[in-house]
């Protein structure tokens, strides 16, 4: 609702798919609808009308627990907070979601996905001790240590500058081809979503490109 108590369309008309494998950057000024098109297309919000299918199942077809099972299941995610938790080791943080799967070789496959994104030698530091691109770096190994079919990032960049964030990009495209992980990446950066397959524009909320 606005402050007069109408309501806000804040998404309309946006229609398209993207393919098992592709890397999708989604473009717009701030204000555009990108953030909260990626959270309806995770099934972290709910729209008031249409759908989404993740997979071939419609996401708002579940209720709050099935979508939460299901993005659990296939869903990674990278944010522009970098979203570690303060009182957990790089490695620590690394292995939640294995652990919260009942993985038996959570640690195996943490440190791996540590090596994966060049962060064995800080393992065991606490986020605070790590610069703000070893903290990206640690939640890229984080969303990746699952292996999903879909990786959701969201101005993944906006707190590093340039050079670090170029790293990290490229790093998040190479993880994207070596898994076949499909990535679908919120920026306002052009030039780094010229780095993706494709770019898909919001202007006003809607889909203009």
């Amino acid at each position: 609702m606005d402050g007069k108590g109408q309501p806000l369309t804040i998404l309309q008309q946006a229609s398209f798919a993207v393919e098992a494998g592709e890397s999708l950057a989604i473009l717009g000024a701030s204000g555009s609808g990108k953030s909260t098109l990626l959270g309806l297309l995770a099934g972290l919000d709910v729209p008031s009308s249409g759908s989404v299918l993740l997979d071939g199942k419609d996401l708002f077809a579940l209720d709050e627990d099935g979508r939460a099972r299901l993005r659990g299941a296939m869903a990674g995610f990278v944010f522009q907070s970098f979203q570690l938790l303060p009182a957990l080791k790089a490695l620590e943080n690394v292995m939640l979601p294995l652990e919260l799967q009942g993985s038996s070789d959570a640690r195996e496959r943490a440190e791996e996905s540590l090596h994966q994104v060049g962060l064995s030698a800080r393992a065991h530091h606490l986020p605070k001790h790590l610069s703000g691109g070893e903290q990206q770096r640690v939640a890229l190994a984080r969303a990746f240590v699952t292996r999903p079919k879909i990786l959701f990032a969201d101005e993944p960049t906006g707190n590093l500058d340039a050079a670090t964030g170029a790293q990290v990009i490229a790093l998040m495209l190479e993880l994207n081809r070596a898994q076949g992980t499909t990535l679908i990446l919120v920026t306002h950066d052009e030039a780094l979503a010229r780095r993706c397959g494709r770019q898909l524009r919001l202007e006003a909320g809607r889909v203009v490109q």
